[in-house]
């Protein structure tokens, strides 16, 4: 298992309460501040009313041209009535799936959720526990909903962090969705709405937006550039102004400070471990992959790395036998954990090499 850590570069002030900013390819953490704190999610729930769909249309359970009819529920809480943001969907009127998904993603609109889940669950209460379940799937420790939309309720929680871990795994795992979120409009009912994320102007290519009362403002955002891909997600903002704002500083610190850096190269040995009772003295360790990391531009030549496992290390080792983990640190501070692996086989070695190796091992522990 990959794990990281927090790699602070110049010194970063910010006015939100809770935020996240994460590189994509290696996901080094580039800042944090209270991430794991439970806040509600408001309309940024939506991130996973989306992530539930997409997975029932990639498994083949439910097709883009299903239609799904709008029930007075639904007309009444999330549509023109409610007063918020909405697709105006037509009460007894039937939607495609993907129209509601356009709904959802390009207007944030609350009734297009609740159409979504009681076409899915029976009702959105019912597709709200759907939902609970699947982001514990997910590994969102701290995501419950009590509805598909994020309107206010008690029963609705996430953390920052879970909004990241979901936007990173929405776009690696549904890439044939993902253009929804940068579409800039979509007309519904003779309505043509704009994409409040893309309306920003700053070059993002959507998540969500939310706000919730005593919680703020917060966002979900993505974009990139020259090839490297930052997610945000932050809350706690006191205006729209604010957040727009700091959205775009943020951003643009995370590009400026960083740079991504290779380490070790595929099948590059990295480091050996001695083998007890082998007919090699030792091994040869390699990554499966490229160690990239992301990195402060001033303090590339910082990082050292160490070779982690459990020792002694018996015969026979296997070729391409996990035998530990190589950490990579900055001062201080993990950035980065990568399993390693043994490049060449270790056979069992002699009697006599045995009984050495025993030797050095009962040396060692009177030392």
């Amino acid at each position: 298992m990959t794990g990281f850590g927090v790699v602070q570069a110049a010194p970063l002030e910010t006015k939100a309460k809770e935020i996240l900013l994460i590189e994509e390819s290696t996901g080094t953490v580039l800042f944090e501040r209270q991430a794991d704190a439970v806040i509600p999610p408001a309309s940024l729930a939506k991130l996973l009313t989306a992530e539930y769909v997409f997975r029932e249309l990639k498994e083949g359970r439910i097709k883009p041209e299903d239609r799904y009819k709008v029930s007075e529920y639904a007309w009444r809480t999330g549509g023109a009535l409610s007063r918020t943001s909405t697709m105006f969907a037509a009460l007894n009127s039937e939607i495609s799936v993907m129209d509601l998904l356009r709904g959802v993603i390009v207007h944030a609109a609350n009734d297009a959720c609740i159409i979504l889940g009681e076409g899915l669950a029976g009702s959105d209460a019912a597709f709200a526990e759907k939902l609970t379940a699947r982001a514990k799937e997910l590994g969102l420790t701290a995501t419950t909903l009590a509805n598909s939309n994020g309107l206010p309720n008690p029963g609705n929680k996430t953390s920052i962090r879970d909004l990241a871990k979901l936007a990173l795994h929405i776009r690696s795992a549904y890439p044939d969705r993902k253009g929804l979120y940068g579409e800039e409009d979509f007309e519904w009912n003779k309505i043509r709405q704009r994409n409040r994320v893309i309306k920003m102007g700053i070059g993002l290519d959507g998540m969500a937006l939310g706000f919730a009362e005593g919680a703020g403002y917060g966002v979900v955002a993505t974009t990139a550039r020259n090839g490297t891909r930052l997610y945000l997600a932050m809350s706690g903002l006191t205006s729209e102004k604010e957040r727009l704002e700091e959205t775009r500083r943020i951003l643009d610190w995370g590009f400026t400070n960083f740079a991504r850096r290779t380490v070790f190269r595929e099948d590059e040995t990295v480091a050996e471990a001695p083998v007890y009772g082998g007919d090699k003295a030792r091994v040869p360790l390699k990554a499966d992959r490229n160690v990239d990391i992301f990195v402060p531009v001033d303090a590339e030549d910082k990082v050292r790395a160490r070779i982690l496992y459990t020792w002694p290390l018996t015969a026979p080792v296997s070729e391409g036998q996990k035998i530990g983990a190589m950490e990579l640190r900055l001062g201080e501070r993990k950035i980065l954990e990568r399993p390693v692996y043994a490049s060449a086989p270790v056979g069992a070695g002699s009697l006599s090499s045995r009984a050495w190796d025993g030797l050095k091992e009962l040396m060692f522990f009177w030392l």
